[in-house]
């Protein structure tokens, strides 16, 4: 008798709590490396909370249309990258409301991209290895954070660390939010020893609107390197992903929602939204559900649990802000570790870039700003134009 191919039994809970999984993993591993980053662009902490919570809706619709609308499991994103950006930027010329307008824009050329595929063909030309680099750059500081903090505040961040190497070698997936959640104890004890007051009002989530600016500075030093970051970074990666599991996104229309998802998000402080990439596979993969026609429920999952979520921004952004100094740089650090081991691999990894790679890691980690515009657009620039010169006249 001919060999029969055995039908996967169908598991309708498994891929329900495999999204909430990676809405779990992804929020908790990230949100203080997002929440850092808009501080550092120059929002107050109301203005945080509400781009955190203005990225949490917008992704949880996204997941939500995407994976409905084509029965696969897309699931989108907050860019971490992007974040990681502005943290080590920090505030552009103009302010917030600059921001603001620069996170504007970055939606609208995410639209082009949908609208215009030459754009993304453009972004592509950019040699991976100095895209990689310049996010390495920009990610060194942040990475830093948790060993210089031990300095600072060792009572608060070798707890933090001894979590997340212990969960790091038994259960990797759950290394950074179980280090958050150490985190959490250690801010809670300080809490109660100090007797700081917690304004119950400060809980509840609200979206705070920014009337935007627009600035050379932002436009350039921000908006350009933000949007490269998150495409290079997270949206081409992520179709990679999804179709190393057999998914083939539809990439006009993934575009056209996350670049009208970062559009809605912006103005209330959501600086953009994307594609999944690393936490993709965790709705993606046969663990979610072993068939593959029934994994978009996982993405629909994914979404609704993003948007429950966000109920709680507000009280995720004053448990950062009531946090002693250094745990949460601590948190956001070791969180960002596996994306600059990648970063510096792919920057390295062929000998005949490696110089121009090197130059531009080198400049975006300096920090150095000219007329307002910041590091990574330099970091960029310098990679592009050594390399040039060193490629002059090859074949």
């Amino acid at each position: 008798m001919p060999e029969t191919t055995p039908v996967p039994v169908p598991t309708p809970g498994r891929a329900i709590i495999a999204g909430i999984v990676t809405a779990l993993v992804g929020f908790t591993s990230s949100f203080a490396v997002v929440l850092t980053g808009l501080h550092a662009a120059g929002a107050t902490r109301e203005q945080a909370a509400s781009g955190l919570l203005a990225l949490s809706l917008t992704m949880g619709v996204a997941c939500t249309v995407l994976a409905a609308r084509y029965r696969m499991p897309i699931t989108a994103a907050w860019s971490t990258p992007g974040a990681a950006l502005l943290a080590a930027g920090g505030a552009v010329e103009g302010g917030w409301p600059a921001a603001v307008g620069a996170f504007l824009v970055v939606a609208a050329l995410i639209l082009l991209t949908a609208l215009v595929p030459r754009i993304g063909t453009l972004i592509a030309a950019i040699p991976p290895s100095i895209a990689q680099a310049m996010l390495a750059g920009v990610l060194l500081p942040l990475c830093l954070a948790p060993f210089t903090g031990l300095a600072a505040n060792p009572w608060g961040v070798v707890p933090v660390l001894l979590t997340w190497l212990l969960f790091a070698r038994f259960a990797p997936r759950w290394a950074v939010p179980l280090a958050f959640v150490t985190a959490t104890i250690v801010i809670v004890i300080g809490i109660a020893r100090s007797g700081a007051a917690v304004d119950a009002a400060a809980l509840l989530p609200r979206l705070s609107p920014t009337v935007p600016t627009f600035t050379l500075g932002a436009l350039i030093g921000l908006a350009l390197p933000l949007f490269i970051v998150t495409m290079a970074s997270q949206n081409v990666p992520g179709v990679a992903v999804m179709r190393s599991f057999g998914y083939e996104v539809p990439w006009r229309p993934a575009m056209l929602v996350t670049g009208l998802g970062s559009a809605a998000g912006a103005v209330a402080g959501g600086h953009a939204i994307n594609l999944a990439a690393i936490s993709a596979a965790l709705a993606a993969s046969p663990d979610a559900e072993p068939d593959p026609r029934r994994r978009w429920v996982a993405g629909v999952s994914t979404g609704v649990s993003y948007l429950v979520l966000g109920a709680f921004s507000a009280a995720f952004a004053a448990l950062v802000a009531l946090a002693p100094a250094a745990v949460i740089p601590a948190v956001a650090g070791v969180a960002l570790l596996g994306a600059f081991g990648s970063a510096v691999q792919q920057a390295i990894d062929d000998p005949g870039e490696r110089i121009p790679a090197v130059v531009t890691f080198l400049v975006a980690a300096s920090g150095v700003a000219f007329w307002g515009v910041s590091a990574a657009f330099w970091a960029l620039l310098a990679g592009l134009v050594v390399r040039g010169v060193l490629h002059v006249g090859r074949r």
